[in-house]
């Protein structure tokens, strides 16, 4: 036997237990003629004795050891005379009697630390390395327990986990495909799925009336902190059920995550309206564990001279508890903020409330302490406070006054990663105009069903019907989304036209679903997790990255194996493909 225990295994309990230990050496200290190493593995780590006294020869092939080497010791568990409280292994030391080195290693490019030398490009490039940190083990740890949780509950909901197929079909609506060149069928393409949509549909036409599956899908977009090319669902579907069924029995899933992983109870999600989350946060994903909502003005700052306000199609505040002593420069950081490109605000307004009760502004030569006064008592506004105050186009300044909220609840240390605020958020428009296209585009998937009292309105006024569409968000990240779907063959035939297909084209590429509606297509619904997006928030990291195994960079690259890479002269030729 390679080990009889594990490094993170052995205990006072164990007190002159024979054992056999393998792992890598974490450090080797020498004191007199004393040698110790930490042997580390998956569980933990053990710290090793050799004694030059007793014997020499065991000593002197210690003293050769290096960081990272893999070995196997054998020896006695001892009582630590320098206890460690800081490992669970902390009382206990063994005295080795036999050493055997399995596997010299090269001096690794970083520490195997939990706060490592190495930056997160070298990190990525000896993955397998950075993989060997307490802290990545237990971003993958949680991983596997939430994903184990979830098959646990979904398994006692009655859900069956079905697998679905890696190639499929092309679709130019959504996300770019990422596309697969067929060797056997010149000129024609297979795409990875961005998701198993029309797939776990079909299997609520074959009668299995709640599906599930942990998969992976695929989406060639630009990316973010929250995005790779590559990311796991969690994907479930349900036969006879309205939105408030789905609902309940993912809400259920949520706090049996919360409850089993974290052993936290969360309270009911509370539901929130599309038009009331734009509203009062500028986001269809508000971060809900702070206030400082929206609060619109247009109609107190008119026909006082100041033009900006007045030609303004939107005018609205937040209201920064507290913050009514700002500095110059501090005002000027958050101007220069919020004119940044990705945000594209022109400038800030601000009134201060200072702590006498005295109003001072940036506009003050417009408007009088009195008409400031209407605008602090309309945002609830305390002496102390600072109002900060955009305007424009309506979508696009609340999105502005939506990031620079963030960053107020950022800089005042309300966005507590060990908080967690948890809701649904529902009625989401169905349909979004695109200007240049002069086309309607299906807000979620062109799958999803309207509500059935917004249903005439397809023919009139496609803009203003809503969807019978739902996201959970936790933290102001959507960490998933569904609707309940079309099953009758009109509806569906209906959506697509108004989405601009031909009966042709819709019957070209979405046929096979179309006619399955004609053989007795039940009522269905369903939703799709972000399993690395749940994790990144249970475990309180910044991105996703941090909790899958072997991710892409922000370039979309592989930086271990060097993908993705130039593929053979005559791998192309057999693919029938041609690089100019």
């Amino acid at each position: 036997m390679y080990r009889t225990n594990t490094c993170g295994e052995l205990r006072l309990t164990n007190l002159d237990k024979k054992t056999t230990l393998a792992g890598w050496v974490q450090k080797a200290r020498k004191f007199g003629g004393m040698i110790f190493v930490d042997l580390r593995d998956r569980y933990g780590i053990t710290q090793l004795v050799f004694n030059q006294e007793t014997n020499a020869a065991l000593c002197e092939q210690a003293a050769k050891l290096g960081r990272e080497w893999l070995i196997q010791v054998h020896g006695i568990v001892a009582e630590r005379s320098n206890k460690n409280p800081n490992l669970p292994t902390g009382d206990i030391e063994i005295i080795v009697s036999e050493l055997q080195i399995l596997n010299p290693a090269e001096t690794p490019p970083f520490t195997i630390e939990d706060e490592s030398d190495g930056g997160d490009d070298l990190r990525m490039k000896y993955r397998y390395l950075d993989l060997r940190r307490n802290p990545v083990r237990a971003n993958l740890e949680l991983r596997h327990a939430m994903a184990f949780a979830t098959r646990s509950y979904l398994n006692e909901q009655k859900f069956m986990e079905i697998e679905t197929p890696v190639l499929v079909s092309s679709t130019p609506e959504g996300a770019r495909d990422f596309v697969v060149p067929s060797r056997l069928h010149e000129g024609q393409f297979y795409a990875l799925p961005q998701s198993p949509q029309l797939f776990k549909q079909l299997l609520m036409v074959s009668g299995f009336d709640r599906y599930f599956q942990i998969v992976k899908c695929f989406r060639d977009e630009d990316l973010r902190a929250d995005r790779q090319p590559e990311f796991t669902q969690i994907d479930c579907e349900m036969s006879f059920v309205e939105q408030e069924d789905i609902l309940n029995i993912f809400e259920g899933l949520t706090k049996y995550l919360f409850k089993t992983i974290k052993g936290i109870d969360i309270p009911d999600l509370p539901r929130m309206s599309y038009a009331d989350a734009m509203r009062l946060y500028g986001s269809d994903k508000p971060d809900t564990r702070f206030g400082m909502q929206f609060v619109e003005i247009k109609d107190l700052t008119e026909g006082k001279g100041f033009g900006v306000f007045d030609s303004a199609e939107y005018v609205a505040a937040i209201s920064a508890e507290g913050c009514a002593g700002y500095t110059r420069k501090q005002l000027d950081e958050l101007t220069e903020f919020v004119k940044r490109q990705q945000i594209g605000a022109k400038g800030l307004i601000y009134v201060r409330y200072e702590a006498d009760g005295s109003i001072k502004s940036s506009v003050d030569k417009f408007y009088t302490p009195e008409e400031l006064k209407t605008w602090l008592d309309r945002a609830n506004a305390q002496p102390g406070d600072l109002l900060l105050i955009l305007c424009g186009e309506t979508e696009k300044t609340q999105k502005q006054l939506c990031e620079l909220r963030l960053e107020i609840g950022s800089r005042l240390g309300l966005r507590d990663k060990n908080q967690f605020n948890c809701l649904w958020v529902v009625d989401f428009p169905l349909l979004e105009f695109d200007e240049e296209l002069n086309r309607y585009f299906a807000k979620h998937h062109p799958f999803t069903s309207p509500k059935i009292e917004d249903s005439p309105l397809l023919d009139t006024n496609p803009g203003a019907v809503r969807a019978n569409a739902y996201d959970m968000v936790i933290n102001g990240v959507e960490v998933g989304g569904g609707s309940i779907r079309i099953f009758n063959s009109e509806l569906q035939q209906k959506m697509f036209t108004t989405l601009g297909f031909t009966k042709e084209q819709a019957q070209a590429q979405f046929g096979f679903l179309m006619n399955a509606f004609k053989y007795g297509a039940p009522p269905h619904g369903g939703i799709a997790f972000g399993l690395d997006r749940l994790v990144s928030i249970f475990a309180g990291l910044d991105s996703i990255r941090d909790c899958i195994a072997f991710p892409k960079n922000n370039a979309g690259r592989d930086v271990m194996i060097d993908a993705p890479s130039a593929i053979a002269p005559e791998q192309l030729k057999e693919l029938h493909l041609k690089l100019e």
